[in-house]
């Protein structure tokens, strides 16, 4: 918002980062309603976990997959340099740890892979900030 209302814009760099943030926020949020599958299952509560079945994980790399090339087609129409693509390599190695934890659906090890966003988010601040300071 604060960007807009300086720029008085919204270029499309804007509007791809928010379908990259909408994509990573289902994707994470799916990984932690598998946490809980069973109890929202016996209760009635909706949930991604539910809605994607035995293709949440497959849906949630898919995910992934868009948050990483919205990402780096945000880096290349701004001209960022190497030290954001380098953070957008480290964020798709993170997915793919995530990818590991989530496979066998185990309750633990989803809420780790989870958890695990919040690196995720700390390493694209980081690469956007060694941007724009010309690491």
């Amino acid at each position: 918002m604060a960007f807009a209302a300086v720029s008085e814009s919204l270029p499309l760099s804007c509007w791809l980062m928010f379908l990259a943030n909408i994509l990573w926020a289902v994707a994470y949020d799916t990984q932690y309603a598998m946490v809980d599958r069973d109890d929202d299952i016996k209760i009635g509560i909706k949930s991604t976990a539910i809605l994607f079945g035995r293709y949440d994980t497959l849906i949630i790399g898919i995910l992934q997959l868009g948050v990483m090339a919205l990402m780096a087609l945000i880096g290349w129409l701004n001209g960022l340099g190497w030290g954001y693509y380098w953070a957008v390599l480290v964020a798709g190695a993170l997915f793919v740890y995530q990818q590991k934890l989530i496979a066998n659906r185990e309750r633990e090890a989803c809420f780790k892979a989870f958890m695990n966003n919040n690196y995720v988010g700390l390493v694209l601040f980081l690469g956007l900030a060694m941007s724009y300071w010309h690491f």
